[in-house]
């Protein structure tokens, strides 16, 4: 389990971005028609992050806290691509390799940018246990660390910071948030964020955001046990989610999660339509998770009712995006 004194510890450890917080009032009136009620919605725009997503953060803070030893060896870990550019750029800047294991159907703009930031890419079959074997392979025969893309203390903490500088940029602009919606796939952010706003601000909800079609974290929720996607089952749209909830992570959620709601492929597709179109932000499927819900989830819309919500903040957790793929999507739904 991580603390707040560990957020705050790798807060002053790494060197990144402090994202800036955005708002738009045509996006305000389309969630306060939704809610029934006037909401004001403040972005935490990560995609202007480091290699283009929150990733950065976890990663830089995880290989900053390796020994001179383990260093030495290099790290080596599995993504389907954020992570990926993250922990490349964390182990260049510490002069160190870096061994990054990419299912071979990651976009290919994500691909890419590993290599541009000087990491060893081995390519696997796009499933779970192709990418651990893999990642196992390469650790055995160099020794290198592996650094899990969010199932570890040091990476959740490193994603934590997120919501530090969330509550102390809404507080600066006095406007403090009601709540937080953050997308969730292994939950490492979910886990770092919820840790951080609830020791700082405790009455500020955080909810989780996910799509319905893998919808582990959901189903983990409310039955109160972890819960997996089955890999036959169709995916989502939201690839940087696609994974399952990490075995920590399902304990911090259980802990300090207010709930989480979940959203249609179209709802995401729609979402993130109006974030280019609107903040002319270049956002990825899977930061159109948290702004679908509160565009279109009902039970969202009741919370923020029955709850007294007003000021909602989102995590736009990364822009590392396939143009020719996101026009296709927009097109798939005339938009």
């Amino acid at each position: 389990m991580i603390t707040i004194e560990d957020i705050q510890a790798a807060a002053a450890r790494i060197n990144v971005h402090r994202t800036p917080i955005l708002t738009n009032s045509t996006l305000n009136a389309i969630a306060s028609e939704h809610c029934g009620v006037p909401v004001e919605l403040f972005f935490k725009c990560e995609l202007l992050q480091k290699t283009g997503s929150f990733k950065i953060r976890g990663a830089t803070n995880a290989v900053q806290l390796l020994s001179d030893t383990q260093a030495s060896k290099g790290v080596v870990t599995h993504s389907s691509g954020n992570h990926a550019q993250a922990l490349a750029l964390a182990a260049r800047q510490r002069g160190i390799t870096a061994h990054v294991v990419m299912p071979r159907t990651s976009p290919e703009v994500k691909k890419a940018a590993v290599h541009g930031y000087g990491a060893h890419v081995v390519e696997c079959e796009p499933t779970q246990a192709a990418r651990e074997a893999t990642s196992k392979q390469i650790m055995e025969e160099t020794g290198a660390t592996f650094v899990h893309p969010y199932n570890h203390p040091h990476v959740m903490a490193g994603q934590g910071t997120i919501a530090l500088e969330a509550l102390a940029q809404t507080a600066e602009q006095k406007t403090p948030l009601d709540c937080l919606i953050v997308p969730v796939g292994g939950g490492g952010m979910l886990s770092g964020c919820s840790v951080a706003t609830k020791s700082l601000s405790p009455h500020v909800k955080v909810f989780a955001a996910e799509p319905e079609a893998v919808n582990d974290t959901y189903r983990s929720f409310k039955s109160k046990s972890p819960q997996t996607n089955d890999p036959s089952k169709p995916s989502s749209v939201a690839d940087g989610l696609l994974t399952n909830l990490g075995e920590i992570a399902f304990q911090v959620v259980m802990q300090h999660v207010d709930d989480v709601f979940v959203v249609t492929e179209e709802m995401i597709v729609r979402a993130m339509h109006l974030v280019w179109g609107r903040m002319k932000l270049c956002i990825e499927p899977s930061a159109a998770v948290g702004l679908a819900v509160a565009l279109y989830n009902p039970e969202f819309a009741k919370a923020v009712k029955d709850q007294n919500l007003r000021r909602i903040g989102i995590v736009l957790c990364g822009g590392n995006v396939d143009f020719a793929r996101a026009v296709s999507l927009f097109q798939s739904y005339g938009l």
